[in-house]
């Protein structure tokens, strides 16, 4: 159970404070909801582009690092199809210091032609270097508009193309500052050996004067359901084939995530999973197999993907990956293998808990589903789902109809 209060300012910047004394250091965690799902579709990249400018300068700040590290902190941050996230860790004593700085990003950046040129160098030469020029990296380029044909999520959180971001001009990131980066759209979770009143007391401080803004309306198509199968083959110059089978699967709120995420991982979680063992391991298949979720907040993917040995063709490893869903959609699975997977998430969950910073980020990664509560209900979902929610899961999503497959193939190997 972690315990929390929650305040919410008049300029609707939401305050969770999670006290915890097991600790000298204090998390201090700001969620945005913008992601790449808030992007216009003629600029994206600009949730991820101003990941890195925040961190170019604020209004009274030339260089946010120096002031941290001069109190023992550190901070970074990441991008998601849905949120933008900074965090800061620092001794509890210092933690006015993480409040200045965070307050001063959201008040206003800097904006220079200069840091956005330096920013948007940087950016492009990310795309370049994990998209373009790397084996395998552009799966998610083709993969996500094979499946998505009108929701957001059908670019990746880097954009479409670096042209996208090497337009990007001074004015449009003014723009999308203005209009997402605000109190009334921001989640802030302090945690740690903190005074609640306290933190409230700074939280009014150095945020509570910051007015209200503007938020822009992102009209989010909802994805139609997939009538038929989608196929689309690539030739690359890469050492061995590769197949991924993308399934529409339900929200990050619905009934019915827990039992996929754990369906996924009776398929690949571990040596000791059902891919891994009887495609890996007994037939050979494969080099390496997984399953996963994209877990994102709207209607997201069931990713089963794998690599090929060469004597494998692709007809043979679908075959192969197919029959392996199917036996989950006829048989119900025995209630020892839901146990382990089972175990093994409320483990890593519990573990997870440890860690200050991981405590702040998922009680506002909560509240921005909903309500930060969720995460003390949540093992209690995960640990309610029977044998027949994943035979039913299974029957639901996994059928080729509703199946975008990506054949990633070795110079035309097949």
């Amino acid at each position: 159970m972690i315990e929390f209060e929650k305040f919410t300012l008049d300029n609707g910047l939401i305050l969770l404070v999670h006290t915890d004394y097991s600790t000298p250091i204090a998390a201090f965690n700001l969620l945005y909801r913008v992601g790449s799902r808030n992007e216009n579709p003629s600029k994206t990249g600009f949730a991820h582009l101003f990941e890195h400018l925040m961190f170019g300068g604020s209004a009274n700040i030339p260089v946010f690092d120096e002031h941290l590290e001069r109190v023992g902190g550190e901070n970074n941050a990441f991008t998601s199809n849905d949120i933008t996230n900074y965090y800061i860790t620092l001794p509890a004593e210092n933690i006015e210091t993480a409040f200045w700085l965070e307050s001063d990003r959201m008040l206003s950046l800097a904006f220079s032609q200069k840091s956005l040129d330096v920013q948007k160098s940087v950016v492009i030469e990310e795309f370049n270097q994990r998209y373009l020029n790397q084996p395998y990296g552009d799966v998610w380029l083709h993969l996500r508009p094979l499946a998505y044909k009108v929701h957001p999520y059908r670019w990746p959180t880097i954009g479409q193309s670096p042209e996208h971001i090497s337009s990007a001009t001074l004015d449009d990131v003014k723009e999308f500052f203005f209009s997402h980066y605000a109190p009334n759209n921001a989640i802030l979770c302090v945690a740690g050996p903190v005074d609640p009143s306290n933190i409230l007391q700074l939280t009014q401080k150095w945020f509570g004067s910051i007015e209200r803004r503007s938020l822009a309306e992102s009209a989010i198509l909802k994805e139609p359901q997939q009538a038929e199968p989608r196929y689309l083959t690539l030739d690359r110059d890469v050492p061995f084939n590769a197949i991924y089978k993308a399934y529409h699967m339900c929200n990050r709120t619905h009934p019915d995530y827990p039992a996929t995420d754990l369906l996924s991982d009776l398929l690949s979680n571990g040596r000791s999973s059902r891919l891994y063992q009887r495609l890996v391991k007994d037939q050979k298949l494969f080099s390496s197999v997984n399953a996963y979720i994209t877990g994102d907040v709207d209607e997201g993917l069931f990713v089963i993907t794998g690599h090929l040995y060469n004597s494998t063709s692709f007809e043979v490893a679908e075959k192969a990956l197919i029959e392996q869903v199917e036996e989950l959609q006829s048989k119900p699975v025995e209630s020892l293998e839901l146990e382990k997977v089972k175990n093994k998430f409320e483990a890593n969950f519990i573990f997870e808990q440890e860690s200050v910073l991981n405590n702040a980020m998922n009680l506002a990664y909560y509240e921005m589903l909903g309500d930060a509560n969720l995460l003390n209900v949540e093992l209690n979902r995960y640990g309610s789902v029977t044998s027949s929610d994943i035979q039913r899961v299974a029957r639901s999503i996994l059928n080729e109809s509703n199946c975008s497959t990506l054949y990633y193939s070795a110079n035309g190997k097949s």
